[in-house]
C-alpha cells in the first residue's frame, strides 16, 4: 500500500471509530430526551435553546463524518460539542487522574482532539467528497 493510500485509510479508521463513538452518546439523547443537557446549560445562565446543540454535535457531526460528507464541518461540530462538555460537565475533573492513574476526561479528550485532528487532516479519498 503506498503512503498516499495509507494516509486515506488512516483517516477513514479516524472518522468511523470517533463518528460511532461520538454517535452513540446523541442517539442516547434521541431516546432519553435533552433535559439533562438543558439542566445543565440553564443553570450556567445559557439559554436553554442551546441544548440542541447536543444534537448538531453528536448526531448530525457525527454522520457527516462517518459519511465523510463535508468531514470538516462535521469534525468541527463534535469539537465544539465537546468543549461545551468540558465547560458544562466536566470542569470538575479537568486536572483529576483516575485510580489508574489516567487523565479523568481521557475519553473525552480524546473524542476532542481526534476531532481536532480530523478537522485539519479532512476526510480523505474514502469519503463522500473525496478530499
Amino acid at each position: 500500500m503506498n503512503p498516499a493510500m495509507q494516509a486515506d485509510v488512516g483517516k477513514l479508521v479516524l472518522r468511523l471509530a470517533l463518528g460511532v463513538l461520538v454517535l452513540l452518546h446523541g442517539v442516547a439523547k434521541l431516546r432519553g430526551g435533552l433535559d439533562p443537557i438543558e439542566g445543565m446549560v440553564t443553570s450556567s445562565g445559557l439559554p436553554g435553546v442551546l441544548a440542541y446543540g447536543a444534537l448538531l454535535g453528536e448526531v448530525l457531526g457525527p454522520l457527516m463524518l462517518i459519511a465523510g460528507f463535508y468531514g470538516r464541518i462535521g469534525a468541527i461540530l463534535i469539537a465544539i460539542n465537546m468543549l461545551f462538555a468540558f465547560g458544562l460537565a466536566h470542569m470538575g475533573q479537568l486536572g483529576q487522574l483516575n485510580e489508574q492513574g489516567g487523565w479523568m476526561l481521557e475519553l473525552q479528550g480524546m473524542f476532542l482532539f481526534t476531532a481536532i485532528a480530523l478537522a485539519l487532516l479532512g476526510p480523505g479519498r474514502y469519503s463522500v467528497n473525496a478530499k
